[in-house]
């Protein structure tokens, strides 16, 4: 990569500074290395020693006084006024104004994407976030993380019956363990892990309150059961979640709008398969 010193302020401060070290550093030693050679201890010395060996009450070397308050007043100058101060410039934030910008451009770009561009996109960013626990083929590894064949396990459906969840933070706040119990419970949870096909056990209806009838969120403010839905996806990319493995980070910021709905396109599709 071609670097341009005329307007790279950090390259030019760096070469500045390089060579100042190396010009110091000469001169310093040669002048001391001189004075090793040639001169003899001389002065007054002090009543205090350590064994014998005393000490003599010589003023600072020149050089070395200088350079002492010359770093202290070039450090004060860094920290508080110069371009990279400690309130006027980080490395950590230009990478995120260049990511801000980028994304951006990105969802510019892709504002209106057709089917197989989500398709394409969506599969792209499972392979290189979401496989390497969930499996190339979505199928979880052989059970041991979450498989995308289909929406919930029964087991998944009861455990979350029994103890209920709040990992998501949905708009209608934590579902409360205990909704339901026995048999009630057993045949919510089958009919759910069943794709939600057939008749709806009257039970659901608990569950239907703030899932909507059809199972799907109520508008997105529930979790959808019967889908990876694009408010479900977003809400677990931001969010994170607790899984059989460990717990999945949240990929808060490092998704776009658009990405996360590619991504919740890719997995309904393996969902279908």
């Amino acid at each position: 990569m071609k670097i341009n010193l005329s307007t790279d302020v950090v390259n030019q401060l760096t070469l500045v500074g390089a060579a100042a070290i190396i010009i110091l550093t000469v001169v310093v030693a040669g002048k001391y290395i001189k004075q090793i050679k040639n001169d003899t201890a001389s002065g007054e010395l002090s009543e205090e020693n350590w064994d014998g060996i005393g000490e003599y009450k010589n003023s600072l070397p020149l050089g070395w006084a200088l350079s002492y308050v010359g770093t202290m007043i070039w450090a004060i100058w860094y920290w508080l006024f110069s371009p990279y101060a400690v309130n006027a410039y980080s490395q950590i934030g230009e990478y995120n104004q260049e990511v801000k910008q980028y994304n951006a451009t990105f969802e510019k770009k892709w504002a209106n994407p057709s089917a197989d561009t989500l398709m394409g996109m969506g599969e792209g960013f499972y392979l290189v976030n979401c496989a390497p626990c969930h499996g190339i083929a979505g199928d979880g590894i052989d059970g041991k993380a979450q498989g995308f064949d289909k929406r919930m396990t029964k087991a998944q459906v009861l455990t979350v019956i029994k103890n209920g969840q709040n990992q998501l933070h949905y708009a209608m706040g934590p579902m409360p363990a205990g909704m339901a119990s026995g048999a009630d419970a057993d045949a919510i949870a089958t009919w759910i892990a069943g794709g939600m096909k057939g008749e709806q056990p009257k039970a659901f209806a608990t569950c239907a309150g703030c899932h909507g009838a059809d199972g799907k969120g109520n508008g997105g403010t529930a979790p959808n059961l019967a889908e990876y839905g694009n408010v479900l996806v977003k809400h677990v990319l931001e969010n994170g979640k607790k899984g059989s493995i460990g717990t999945m980070p949240s990929f808060k910021g490092r998704f776009t709008d658009v990405q996360k709905k590619a991504v919740a396109t890719y997995l309904r599709s393996l969902q279908e398969k």
